[in-house]
């Protein structure tokens, strides 16, 4: 069984691809088959991972909007981890698939190709746009559960009422079995009163259950995606990479 994830939240910098290069890392190390897919536009885990969007000729723009075979566009990487990279055509996508039937269900049939061609994943991780849009609602849409990275200020958490209001929606129009599977600390300094109030407040403000341990504040994550790698790879014994291993664990286990 493939198990598809969508890191998801509307707000931009709380590291939803930070969470996807590691997290995909972190379940590879546990001996799991891993696909990333990129579905924003400015293409930051594309680069995160070591491949120069510039340089990517068929990208997940292409499978969604004209049919590409999704096998001829995974590339591996070296974090033992495939990607289905993104360039900037992806923002078009959102123009061009607004007025096809169906649009909704194109990351679902992206899926399903993979399965007729005998690609096998344990895992898929989608990394979401900054946005409510159709990219958005087709990761929801393809999904088994939505993680949602949170940094831990009180104006980052403002929004995730909405995204909340968009998988009430998705449940009642185009995936029934979507669950929530819980809120990701993001970028947490526990020094900070600031930081634990808004920590302790989360699952009492969205009846969430929060994903632990919280992923530490540390440049580490900042000088990871110069390397062209997840910081499991360059800085394996730092806590941000051990917390991501130990919120990988904890997934497997609801997986299980």
């Amino acid at each position: 069984m493939t198990t598809c994830l969508a890191i998801a939240n509307q707000k931009g910098g709380v590291a939803k691809t930070t969470s996807v290069a590691s997290l995909g890392a972190a379940l590879a190390e546990l001996g799991s088959s891993v696909l990333l897919v990129d579905l924003d536009p400015q293409a930051c885990l594309t680069f995160s991972l070591g491949i120069d969007p510039e340089d990517v000729e068929v990208s997940v723009h292409h499978v969604l909007t004209q049919g590409v075979d999704p096998t001829e566009v995974i590339v591996s990487t070296e974090d033992g981890v495939d990607l289905l990279p993104a360039t900037i055509e992806l923002a078009r996508a959102e123009a061009d698939l607004l007025t096809r039937t169906g649009r909704e269900h194109v990351l679902r049939t992206l899926m399903e190709q993979l399965a007729e061609a005998g690609v096998h994943y344990d895992w898929v991780l989608l990394d979401c746009p900054p946005s409510l849009g159709v990219l958005t609602v087709a990761a929801l849409t393809a999904a088994d559960g939505v993680v949602v990275p949170l940094q831990c200020e009180t104006l980052s958490h403002r929004g995730v009422g909405q995204l909340l209001d968009t998988v009430h929606d998705v449940r009642r129009f185009t995936n029934r079995s979507l669950e929530v599977w819980g809120v990701l600390p993001t970028l947490y300094d526990g020094r900070t009163n600031h930081a634990r109030a808004v920590l302790d407040t989360i699952s009492e403000t969205y009846d969430l259950e929060v994903l632990q341990p919280p992923i530490p504040k540390t440049i580490k994550f900042a000088e990871a995606p110069a390397a062209g790698r997840s910081i499991l790879a360059t800085g394996r014994r730092t806590k941000g990479a051990q917390a991501y291993r130990e919120v990988a664990e904890s997934l497997v286990r609801r997986a299980g």
